[in-house]
């Protein structure tokens, strides 16, 4: 049997497959970022899923692709808290771009986005994975991800310059002051997760002047930095995976029609492409940890 996990800060999608290929079951976890959790934490939070207790140790192969899974280091975090529970398995670990590039790709290279909580890019011929500007998370990056819009929309609000009917839906909804807002934002080593966690909020009033200004220049910032950095771009489709980028797909095509990209495939979670890449390239995957993923410095990941 084989497992297969795509997991960002907030949430892991699972897929168990029999030895036919077939779906045995599917279901959702924590997510597991190793910037923020440990190798117990991985282990402790597997051990109370019940969904896997009937296949765990039947399971020999799991192919798990993280946020922030980028490097030996980090990947290690999370391949040894599997290992306590896959103890039968070989592990896999790599990063959540490859993940999305893999949904994505049907035989043509593209740029492979990502926005959800956080956000990234890639280019994916087929065979390699390539970044040009590095991911930088959400205090300093993560243009057009969830924490970026959740602080912009917190600031207004304690700015008081939301629209009047949006400030009164916010403070009715949260009834937030300033001292909760900064003990769960600067006391808080998920802060990027609870910023995120108001874009329901945003998505409530997208027919607002407000959130479709809002959501047009977090989109325009990403596309300027996150997909004008790749050379012959307007020649590529440009792919996106995540809730953000799906929910708000409209917005997105619009400012990367501006700016003179074509839109590619846009999906909400990239669980069951990963799954078909899985069974079409299977071949291509077996040796999944022979590829190679290049930073922007140049040097193997």
């Amino acid at each position: 049997m084989i497992a297969i996990a795509e997991s960002g800060s907030t949430k892991c999608e699972w897929v168990i497959l029999n030895d036919e290929g077939l779906v045995e079951s599917n279901f959702k976890t924590q997510g597991f970022n190793p910037d923020f959790h440990s190798t117990d934490f991985v282990a402790q939070t597997l051990s109370q899923c019940v969904d896997l207790y009937a296949s765990k140790d039947k399971i020999n192969c799991v192919y798990f692709y993280g946020a922030s899974c980028s490097s030996t280091k980090l990947n290690k975090r999370i391949k040894d808290g599997l290992q306590q529970t896959f103890r039968n398995a070989t592990i896999m670990v790599d990063h959540d771009l490859l993940a999305a590039a893999y949904s994505l790709y049907e035989g043509v290279p593209l740029i492979t986005c990502i926005i959800g909580t956080g956000s990234n890019s890639c280019y994916f011929d087929g065979e390699n994975l390539s970044e040009e500007v590095p991911a930088l998370g959400f205090i300093i990056g993560d243009e057009a991800g969830g924490g970026y819009y959740g602080k912009q929309l917190i600031a207004d609000y304690f700015y008081n310059k939301l629209p009047d009917k949006i400030q009164k839906d916010f403070k009715h909804t949260y009834g937030l002051t300033w001292g909760e807002a900064r003990e769960k934002i600067y006391g808080n080593v998920h802060a990027n997760v609870y910023l995120a966690s108001f874009m329901p909020f945003i998505a409530k009033h997208r027919q607002e002047k407000y959130v479709i200004d809002l959501m047009r220049r977090g989109f325009a910032k990403f596309i300027e930095v996150h997909v004008g950095c790749f050379s012959d771009k307007t020649t590529k489709q440009v792919g996106f995976v995540g809730s953000i980028a799906f929910i708000f797909k409209d917005i997105l095509i619009e400012e990367l029609t501006k700016q003179g990209f074509k839109a590619g495939k846009i999906i909400k979670s990239p669980i069951n492409e990963l799954v078909n890449y899985h069974r079409n390239y299977i071949n291509i995957l077996s040796d999944a940890e022979d590829k190679k993923v290049v930073n922007p410095q140049g040097t193997e990941a």
